[in-house]
Formats: structure tokens, C-alpha cells, sequence
């Protein structure tokens, strides 16, 4: 993902997504995507995932978001930002955060 554009696409086609941004030569960028690919998989299946890099072709989309250091996670749901991660926190967290709006959302699917 590099733009504005797709990002509002992307919110638009999904109603539960996750944006990781994060950075080629960012070691806990690299560490993390895989970790948050499988919390999605395993526990939150119908959330959409999408990976933006800073330090390459998303750069101009992280600038827009205001993204200043990395990691970032950002929660969305209905198209609006419900929570953000920044810097230093645990997969956990994140985990902990989705549990009640996801299923809320999806409970009557």
C-alpha cells in the first residue's frame, strides 16, 4: 500500500482492518508482520491485514499519517481508526484490543 487513495479503498472494502507500518531495515518491523499475520489468522480471521513501508514506496502515506517512528499498528473498524500502537508493545495488546469490537462486529455473522 502507498497511498492515501488505497488506503481510504482498502477502509472502505473492509469493515475490520489492521495497518502495520513498519520499515525494510526495521528488525522488530520484520519480527512483528508475521506474528500479527498469525494473531489474524488464528484468532480474528475476517479482520483484513495490509503492511505499509516507511522507508520505501509508502513513505508519502506515512507522512499523511502522522507516522513518526516504528513500528505503528492502527485498528480500524468502519472505517474509523479505533485504536493506534506506537513503539513498544506486545502483540498481546493488540490482541486484547480486538477481542471485544471484533466480536461485536462479527458475533451475528
Amino acid at each position: 500500500m502507498t497511498s492515501k487513495e488505497q488506503l481510504a479503498a482498502l477502509l472502505a472494502e473492509h469493515s475490520a482492518v489492521l495497518v502495520l507500518y513498519g520499515g525494510e531495515d526495521c528488525g522488530v518491523c520484520q519480527t512483528l508482520k508475521p506474528q500479527l499475520q498469525r494473531l489474524l489468522a488464528e484468532q480474528f480471521p475476517l479482520m483484513q491485514a495490509c503492511y505499509v513501508d516507511c522507508q520505501t514506496t509508502g513513505s508519502a502515506l506515512c507522512a499523511q499519517q502522522g507516522i513518526m517512528a516504528l513500528p505503528v499498528v492502527q485498528i480500524w473498524f468502519e472505517g474509523r481508526r479505533f485504536t493506534e500502537f506506537f513503539k513498544v508493545f506486545a502483540v498481546a495488546d493488540i490482541s486484547t484490543a480486538l477481542a471485544r469490537p471484533y466480536q461485536l462486529m462479527f458475533s451475528a455473522d
